[in-house]
This record gives C-alpha cells, structure tokens and sequence, in this order.
C-alpha cells in the first residue's frame, strides 16, 4: 500500500497503523497539522471496504480537520482515527480498549472524539487506557441543559446556523418555513438538523441506510421518506449531506437541483475540482468543514474551559465565516471552497497559534 505517493498524502506529520489480534482490531490514525496545537479528531469504525478505503478516508478526514479547527479559529491542529469493522457487528469492549492502549501509545499528539459509528460510551471505554480523548465530559450543553459531552447537537447547531447563511445569501430569505430540504443520513447529527430544521417551519425529506432513523424522523419530526438514489436530485431549496463523504462528484452534480448545500458530513466533495462545478451549475456550495465546525468547538472548550454561553457565540459566529467566504467568492468569482482553503492556510501554515 503506497503512503507517500498516496493521492490523499498531503505533507502529513504522521500515520499510524495499529493490530491487536486478540481483540481484532485494525485501526489507522492519522496526524496532518499540529501548527496550532494537538491533533484532534474523531474516531470513526466504519465496515470499509477495503484497506484502501480505510486509508484514503483517514487521510482525508485528518487534513479536514486541520483545516476546520483553523478556520473556526481555535489552538488545535488536525487529525483521525479509523477503526476498520462493522460497528454493529465487530465492536468490543475488549476492541475499545485495545484501542485506547494504541491512543495512549502515541503521547498527546493525537487526540480522539466521537464519529460514524462511535459513541460517548465508545470513548469512556477507550479512556480507561488514555486520557487522549475528549467529548466525554458531562457538562451544561449549549442549550442550557446537562449533556454528557456528546458533541452531535453542537455540530447540528453550527450546520443549522451556516444553512440558514446559505439560504440567505443564496435566496435572499432569512425565514426558513416552507423551506424544501433534502437530507441525506438522519443519525446523531442528521436528526438533530432536521429537529432545528421542521421547528423552523421547513419541509423535510430524509434517507438514511438505517431504517429505523429514517422511520423516527417521519413519526416525529413529519418528514417525507426518499429512496437513497433518489435524495440528491430532489426538487428542493437546499441538499444537506449529513452522512458519508465523496457525494458531490461527476455523476451527482448534474442531477443536483438545490440551489444550495449545507450539509454536516465530512469531505463532501469527491475532488477539489468539484468546488469549481458546482458554482458552474449555479450552486452555492457551504464549505463542509467551516459549516460543521460546531462540535470541535465545543470540544475545544471542554479542554480549556467550559461555558456554555461563549461555545454558543462561538458556534454562531460560523455564519460570519461562512458570509466572509460567500462575499469574496463572488468578488473574485471563484469558487467558495478555494476561498475557504486559502482562509485556512492563513491561519495554519505558521506555528502560530491564537488565542479564543
């Protein structure tokens, strides 16, 4: 397996490779930037199909998150953890805490959270064997209430508050009733979009590969249930990708609809040139890692000091990044995540780091 010529290698710091056969864990764990301070990223367990695959999405998803914590302005740098299995099937307890030694095991550089297939109790098991993990904190979550460190409702927040930018800036609306969304995966970020979403009057149509989440969000948030071939070609206002990534790309495009996406889900893009496509095609593309930024946030406030009211600010202060990169975009005619790319290469290239 090639690293190095690897078309996702991108200058990373370091790439990880962990077995433990006992428990059958195989996991990757990539760092890509620690400029600004350690690396943080989720934990993602994922039945990949291949070791290929594995390897590509890690790459990807770390160099993401160098690019999100930089662009949300806050000291950490950027890394990911893939465990390759069938979360549904091949998670242990045993597992999880073969892969905490494996954490432990690499110093602070790297530090893990909750993702696909991942939980809060996922993460407290792995934290038996290192303290290189964060969002397991029981805290005052940023609606007020107790939470248990689960950052799922702060990502939602977040995407829910640069969708509303995208429509503004795209549709000229800032009242979202009657609004027509597609949303593409209803897990734990996905539902809690569509919760903000249908409180705010819009229309939703969901899928999901889980049809349980798909049969929640139509009992109790009334959304309209779509086959998963038929969600990203939707007559809608706005396509909100909240599952896997590589979903925009030469097929999907073409048939795209919406006149926006805002969605929470990772590396949407299948290529960089896909940014350049979708403005050609009239759409207005929200950068996926300035839009889900919220529950890095969150995290990182958990690590410095918690209060709830300066994660909230914090967390809405995404749909002033996003008006920045809406506005250049359109003055310099470029497409809107090379503009959000160069903002964050701004703040990361130089070890500096800037205080929140």
């Amino acid at each position: 397996m090639s690293v190095f010529s690897h078309p996702e290698f991108s200058q990373h710091e370091q790439l990880n490779f962990f077995c433990d056969e006992q428990s059958g864990l195989k996991a990757i764990v990539a760092v890509h930037n620690t400029n600004r301070g350690p690396a943080l990223g989720g934990c993602r367990m994922w039945n990949y199909r291949s070791d290929e695959e594995a390897l590509r999405d890690v790459l990807r998803l770390s160099k993401g998150m160098t690019y999100k914590s930089a662009l949300a302005n806050i000291d950490l740098g950027g890394g990911k953890s893939v465990i390759i299995g069938d979360p549904r099937q091949h998670k242990s307890e045993a597992l999880l805490e073969a892969m905490g030694r494996c954490l432990e095991s690499m110093g602070d550089r790297y530090i893990a959270a909750e993702d696909s297939g991942t939980s809060v109790a996922d993460l407290k098991v792995m934290s038996r064997h290192t303290g290189n993990v964060a969002g397991i904190t029981e805290r005052i979550g940023i609606d007020g209430k107790p939470c248990n460190g689960d950052p799922s409702p702060a990502t939602a927040y977040g995407t829910f508050v640069g969708l509303q930018a995208a429509v503004k800036h795209k549709l000229g609306q800032q009242d979202l009733r009657g609004l027509r969304v597609a949303i593409q995966g209803v897990g734990n970020v996905g539902y809690r979009l569509a919760q903000h979403l249908a409180a705010a009057g819009a229309e939703l149509y969901v899928t999901d590969i889980h049809q349980e989440q798909v049969a929640r969000a139509v009992s109790e948030l009334g959304a309209i249930e779509v086959g998963a071939e038929q969600i990203l070609s939707l007559d809608v206002d706005v396509l909100a990708p909240c599952a896997l990534g590589a979903v925009l790309n030469d097929v999907s495009i073409p048939q795209i609809k919406a006149k926006v996406v805002a969605g929470a889900s990772n590396n949407q893009l299948a290529s960089p040139e896909h940014d350049a496509m979708l403005r050609e095609h009239g759409i207005l593309y929200a950068p996926d890692y300035a839009i889900n930024a919220g529950g890095i946030i969150d995290i990182f406030y958990e690590r410095v000091g918690h209060d709830h009211r300066k994660v909230l600010a914090h967390i809405e202060s995404i749909s002033e990044t996003l008006d920045e990169i809406f506005r250049r975009a359109d003055l310099q005619d470029r497409p809107t995540g090379e503009i959000a790319n160069e903002l964050a290469e701004e703040r990361f290239m130089a070890p500096e780091t800037v205080s929140v």
